[in-house]
């Protein structure tokens, strides 16, 4: 029997679809030096497994979304999840590292679906309004894959190994493919028949692209995704090998600071009603810059300690609770007809500016914390630059008046 789309059922089965994501680049953090070591590669070849994700992820963005609108939520995310269940059974027996970069490419391409078509179905159900405040919620739920996954991944790496990690995403995401067969409905109640038709396609996304606000809270949520990014790429390198935290305990600390996350992002879903998604953006940009300024002039003056690391990144971990619900709602709201193109649009942007940052921390990596505190101090400032400047001008100045035009 199918539940109805705001059914809590349905909301449960969009969280284990959006934590697909963090699942499957926290959960193995700790283990990637140990990757690392098992097929003798570079730092930078080893933090390929996430970037490449992320490529992947975003690729699979535009495709998604579409699909959606034309044939419906349901078939194009159980599809989806059956192409994550199939990857993630041929990373477990990856016997090179170019097989297991090729695998976490298609893994990808089937965990996308569950961030697209959630944030569509949420779209659906809950209207422009009502986005902001579930989708806080949401996230706050799947925000505790980042901070167990890492603990769990630590705790398996060093039991069993590394490719314990991906049996552990076998299973879950093989019980999501069962919950999404059997009890997930149909929220696309206007569909599109020509949503796929290039032409068409091509249309809707310059129209979505030439909405100034889009422009706006798709690169807010670009550069908050790509700050987390840079440290969830660069964090079990600087804190395992340049800091010497035991692989054991990684997770707990880097989960730790992931409570920041969780907290802002419970906040949000509180206060958004009363406060307004952009006055909590506003505060988050700004919390979010200072955090990343003090981390990189901390590791600019080569002081090189947890305490360095962890407490500024646990205020831009906090912002960024702020930033990307809110931000991610605000481009999505005004487009009904085509939620799943501006879905994918969003997703394309955010896991694209991710892979980069995520690719320029591993090409970077020194020895140090400054290339990881930099990626994130740049990425924080260009949040707040994306704010200020397109979606939120000064009266008076020309980006306010361009914004005033229709």
């Amino acid at each position: 029997m199918k539940l109805p789309p705001a059914h809590i059922g349905v909301a449960i089965m969009i969280a284990v679809g959006f934590a697909l994501l963090p699942a499957s680049t926290d959960l193995f953090l700790a283990s990637l030096p140990g990757i690392r070591a098992y097929f003798g590669v570079s730092v930078s070849q080893a933090q390929l497994t996430l970037s490449v994700f992320l490529a992947g992820f975003a690729i699979s963005q535009l495709v998604y979304g579409p699909l959606s609108d034309r044939f419906g939520r349901r078939p194009v995310l159980l599809a989806g999840v059956i192409i994550y269940v199939a990857a993630t059974v041929v990373c477990v027996g990856a016997q090179s590292m170019q097989g297991l970069i090729a695998a976490r490419f298609f893994q990808a391409v089937g965990a996308c679906s569950g961030a697209v078509i959630g944030r569509a179905i949420i779209r659906d159900a809950y209207g422009a309004t009502g986005s902001a405040r579930m989708l806080g919620y949401i996230t706050a739920g799947t925000a505790a894959t980042p901070v167990f996954g890492p603990m769990i991944g630590s705790l398996l790496t060093v039991s069993f190994g590394w490719r314990a990690n991906f049996v552990l995403l076998a299973l879950v995401s093989a019980a999501l493919l069962v919950a999404v067969a059997l009890r997930l409905p149909e929220s696309n109640l206007e569909r599109d028949p020509h949503a796929t038709a290039p032409r068409h396609l091509l249309a809707n996304y310059a129209a979505i692209l030439r909405n100034r606000q889009f422009v706006g809270y798709a690169l807010c949520v670009a550069f908050s995704y790509a700050g987390i990014f840079s440290y969830i790429s660069g964090s079990s390198f600087v804190l395992i090998d340049v800091l010497g935290v035991p692989p054991q305990y990684f997770g707990f600390l880097f989960g730790g600071a992931v409570i920041c996350y969780i907290a802002s992002n419970i906040l949000i879903g509180k206060l958004v009603q009363r406060t307004g998604v952009d006055r909590l953006i506003g505060i988050g940009t700004t919390l979010a810059v200072i955090g990343a300024s003090v981390m990189a002039a901390l590791a600019y003056a080569r002081v090189q300690t947890v305490a360095a690391v962890l407490l500024p990144m646990m205020l831009v971990l906090f912002a960024t609770g702020f930033t990307m619900p809110g931000s991610t709602a605000g481009a999505i709201g005004p487009f009904s007809r085509m939620a799943g193109a501006a879905s994918s649009l969003v997703g394309f942007t955010q896991m694209g500016v991710g892979a980069l940052a995520g690719f320029l921390v591993g090409r970077l990596h020194d020895g140090t914390t400054w290339p990881m505190a930099a990626s994130i101090c740049v990425t924080s400032w260009l949040l707040l630059a994306s704010f200020r400047l397109v979606v939120r001008p000064k009266p008076g100045t020309p980006a306010f008046q361009a914004a005033q035009r229709p």
